[in-house]
């Protein structure tokens, strides 16, 4: 496809964005990949980066490994499984001819997620990017190792957690990224706090995972925010994304119903990948922090009146004091 002005390409991306079944679906990605000209990561381009991705075993965050270990980058993968991870590990150097090292970890238990830290810390001298994948939707309420609602502590507790630990590996190179995969199921849900882990009555899987992935998105802000008040750069930077509808293995074994629907519109695995791949990769995501992004163009947090009132000053700092107490981990943006 030839040059196509900016003008153009945003008036496209705004006549995709409106209707969410063109924007989530495979029809936005191939839509706006082909205006935009979008391009992968050029052989040898990550070459002296490492990077984590954790929960890359299957789905968004394989595919994202892949891409990143043949554009060059030292990948770590994490899985619950220690033999999957380290065949998916093996698979994917062998495909790639990148360097793929496999470590073992629940992100749902803390403690686990302590032990990831430390060998991470032995293992790599810088980390330049921390990808934070790991997470599944449940029909049913689980319980981590802590007494925490598993959705919420594999997906909340557990990611900022290891943000604190390795927040000194993101700041040895010239500068470290740390990016969430988050879902655009978030814009169903307001900001939760008192009630952000759902209790046995009543519970619904989707709706946890949707309150989950609006802390999600929340707090990568506040990072954002108080990192560069706390240290007065964006030395690191925290990015955010939806990868929009994708059929990952996750969405087969969780939402059946709905991927019998969409299927033929879903995107593929490397589609839903692609801004989180950008994400890592380009110098673009350098320039600001803080945002949340869908196929690599910034995004509202709110798509709805009722979920904007409720994210207010005073629950977004309930919000952080919370994580940071149920999290276990020392408040970060506090100097001692």
């Amino acid at each position: 496809m030839g040059t196509v002005s900016g003008g153009v390409r945003r008036a496209v991306d705004v006549a995709l964005e409106v209707p969410v079944v063109t924007s989530f679906t495979r029809i936005g990605a191939d839509v706006r990949s082909r205006v935009e000209g979008w391009r992968v990561p050029a052989p040898g381009s990550l070459t002296g980066r490492s990077m984590v991705v954790t929960g890359g075993t299957s789905g968004i965050g394989r595919a994202t490994a892949a891409a990143l270990a043949g554009a060059g980058a030292h990948v770590v993968i994490t899985g619950r499984d220690a033999r999957r991870t380290n065949e998916v590990a093996r698979v994917l150097s062998a495909e790639t001819g990148g360097a793929v090292h496999a470590e073992h970890a629940d992100m749902g238990d803390l403690d686990a997620v302590r032990d990831l830290a430390e060998r991470l810390q032995a293992r790599l001298d810088r980390l330049d990017v921390l990808v934070h994948n790991a997470g599944a939707l449940t029909a049913d309420r689980r319980v981590s190792p802590q007494g925490h609602e598993l959705t919420v502590a594999s997906q909340v507790y557990g990611p900022f957690l290891l943000t604190t630990l390795l927040l000194p590996l993101l700041e040895r190179p010239e500068r470290g990224r740390v990016l969430t995969v988050a879902s655009g199921g978030m814009y169903a849900a307001g900001l939760e706090v008192e009630h952000l882990e759902m209790d046995e009555r009543g519970y619904r899987g989707a709706e946890q995972y949707a309150r989950a992935k609006r802390a999600q998105v929340t707090l990568n802000e506040m990072w954002a925010e108080r990192y560069r008040a706390r240290c007065g750069n964006d030395r690191v930077v925290f990015h955010a994304m939806h990868p929009g509808w994708a059929d990952t293995p996750g969405v087969a074994s969780s939402l059946p119903v709905f991927r019998r629907v969409v299927g033929p519109l879903l995107r593929t695995a490397d589609q839903g990948a692609d801004t989180l791949v950008w994400l890592a990769a380009d110098d673009e995501a350098l320039r600001s922090s803080g945002g949340f992004w869908l196929d690599r163009r910034r995004r509202s947090l709110h798509r709805l009146p009722t979920t904007a009132r409720t994210d207010t000053a005073g629950r977004r700092d309930a919000l952080w004091r919370l994580v940071v107490e149920r999290g276990g981990a020392v408040d970060p943006t506090v100097t001692s």
